[in-house]
C-alpha cells in the first residue's frame, strides 16, 4: 500500500462533513492536482464525542460512494501506541505511531553502541544535496540522537510490529510522529532519526517532524516564517537524501502536524515541495468542527442560539476544556468576550468573530481557539446539536467545502496560478478504496 504524492487529512468530530471535504478534493482534481483524503481522528477524540473508530471507516466509505470519488482513500488511527491501537486494527489502513512519551527515555548502552558503530561511516563532513549548509557529524551528534530518539525509535518499531502481524506488512501506511519534542530537530538529527527507523524495519511513508514555531490548533502560525521555510526546505533534503541511503521507501514525504489553518506558511511550503518534487501530507487538526459552528451562527435562529449557548458554557468550564491542550493552545483570558456580550451578538458577528479571515475588524483568535476545544460541549447536547446540523446543511456544507479547498488545498497543494494539466502519479492503482 503506498500513499499518494499528495495526501490531507479530512473527517469531522461528529462525522457528517466528510462529503462537503471529497467534493473540495474533486475541485482540485478538475485543476489538474490530485490530493487524497485521509480520515484522522484520535482515539481521545473518539472518547469526548462517544463514537468508535469503525464509525469514521463508515463516513469515509460513505462519502467517497456519494461523491463518486475514483481514487484511493484512507483511514488513520491517528497517535496510537501500544496501549491503543488494538481497537483501530479492523478498521484502518493509516496508523500514526505517536512515541513522544519515549523521547529522552535512555537506551541500553549496548544498543547506543551498536548504533553508533553502525552510524560511524558518516562521520565527518556530509554534503546533502539541496541542503543550506553540510552536516558535520561527529560521535558528539550521533551519541546525543541515540540518547534522545533511540528509545523512542525502538517503541516506534515494536508498534509497528504489532499492527504488521495483525495486518499483514504491506497493508498499511506507517508514519512516525516526532513532532512532540521539546526542539526542531536538526538536519543531522532527522537523518539520523530516519537511519534509525530504518534499522527498525519500518517502511516509513510519511515522517512528523517537529518545526520552528507554534502550530496552535485552529490559528494562523506563530513564528518566523523564513526560518520555518529554511528549515522545511532542509527537511525535503534530508529525507530525499536518506531514501536512498537507508533503503526507505521511495514515497517517504513529510507530515504537518495540526497543519491546517497555517495561511501564512502555504504558500512557503507550495514553493518548496515544487522545488524538490517532494510530496507532502497536511495532517488537519479538527477545524472542521469550527465550520460546522459558523454555519449554525450564520443560520440565526436555534442556530446561532446554540452557538451563543456553547460559547457560555465554555468561559464557565475554561480550565476543564483547556486543560488538554495547554501546550497547542494560547489564550488570552483577558481578550475573550464575556457571555454577556456573545448573547448580545448579531450572527454576523458572531461569525466574524469566529471565522479566520485575519483581515477582518471582529476575527478573535482568542475566541476562535476557545471554541475549538469546546467540541466536548456539543457531544454532550447530543441529538440536539446533530438535529441543527442536519437542519442547516445546506450553509454548513458550503463553509466545509469552501474552507477546505480555497483556504487549504488551493494555495498548498494547486498553487497561486491553477492550471489544467496532468495528474500527478498516484504511485498505485487508481481504483484502492483501503481496506
Amino acid at each position: 500500500m503506498e500513499l499518494e504524492k499528495y495526501s490531507i487529512g479530512v473527517g469531522d468530530r461528529f462525522g457528517m462533513e466528510g462529503e462537503a471535504q471529497v467534493r473540495a478534493l474533486q475541485e482540485a482534481e478538475a485543476l489538474g492536482v490530485r490530493v487524497v483524503p485521509v480520515w484522522n481522528k484520535s482515539n481521545r477524540e473518539h472518547s469526548i464525542i462517544g463514537t468508535n473508530p469503525q464509525d469514521a471507516r463508515k463516513e469515509a466509505e460513505e462519502s467517497v460512494q456519494r461523491c463518486g470519488w475514483k481514487h484511493s482513500y484512507y483511514v488513520d488511527a491517528d497517535h496510537i501506541g501500544l496501549a491503543t491501537v488494538d481497537r483501530f486494527l479492523d478498521c484502518s489502513d493509516f496508523f500514526t505511531i505517536d512515541v513522544a512519551d519515549y523521547i529522552g527515555k535512555p537506551s541500553p548502552p549496548e544498543s547506543v553502541a551498536v548504533f553508533m558503530k553502525a552510524m560511524e561511516p558518516f562521520t565527518g563532513t556530509l554534503t546533502i544535496p539541496g541542503l543550506s549548509a553540510p552536516i558535520v557529524v561527529t560521535t558528539g551528534l550521533l551519541e546525543s540522537v541515540a540518547q534522545k530518539y533511540l528509545a523512542a525509535m525502538a517503541e516506534a518499531g515494536r508498534v509497528y510490529r504489532h499492527i504488521a502481524q495483525k495486518k499483514g506488512s504491506g497493508a498499511f501506511v506507517p508514519e512516525v510522529s516526532v513532532d512532540e519534542s521539546s526542539a526542531p530537530q536538526t538536519p543531522g538529527e532527522l537523518l539520523f532519526i530516519l537511519a534509525a527507523i530504518s534499522r527498525e524495519g519500518i517502511p516509513i511513508q510519511t515522517i512528523a517532524p517537529k518545526f520552528t514555531g507554534s502550530f496552535l490548533k485552529g490559528i494562523d502560525y506563530v513564528g518566523e516564517k523564513e526560518q520555518f521555510a529554511k528549515e522545511f526546505e532542509d527537511d525535503l533534503a534530508v529525507i530525499a537524501f536518506a531514501v536512498q541511503t537507508f533503503k526507505l521507501p521511495r514515497n517517504l514525504k513529510l507530515s504537518v502536524h495540526s497543519g491546517s489553518d497555517k495561511f501564512s506558511l502555504y504558500p512557503l511550503m507550495h514553493r518548496a515541495i515544487q522545488k524538490f518534487d517532494a510530496g507532502l501530507h497536511l495532517k488537519t487538526a479538527g477545524t472542521t468542527w469550527l465550520e460546522e459552528v459558523i454555519g449554525l451562527a450564520a443560520a440565526g435562529g436555534d442556530g446561532l442560539a446554540l452557538a451563543k449557548e456553547l460559547y457560555g458554557q465554555a468561559v464557565n468550564r475554561y480550565d476543564e476544556l483547556c486543560k488538554p491542550y495547554l501546550s497547542v493552545i494560547e489564550i488570552d483570558k483577558s481578550k475573550l468576550p464575556s457571555p454577556g456580550q456573545v448573547a448580545k451578538w448579531s450572527a454576523g458577528d458572531y461569525v466574524e468573530a469566529l471565522q479566520h479571515n485575519q483581515s477582518s475588524p471582529g476575527y478573535n483568535l482568542h475566541f476562535r481557539q476557545l471554541v475549538h476545544v469546546s467540541f466536548r460541549i456539543a457531544a454532550e447536547m447530543g441529538e440536539r446539536y446533530k438535529t441543527l446540523l442536519r437542519e442547516y446543511r445546506s450553509v454548513i456544507e458550503s463553509n466545509v467545502k469552501l474552507n477546505m479547498f480555497q483556504r487549504h488545498v488551493l494555495p498548498l497543494f494547486v498553487g497561486p496560478t491553477p492550471t489544467r494539466q496532468a495528474v500527478p502519479d498516484a504511485g498505485r492503482p487508481a481504483d484502492h478504496v483501503g481496506t
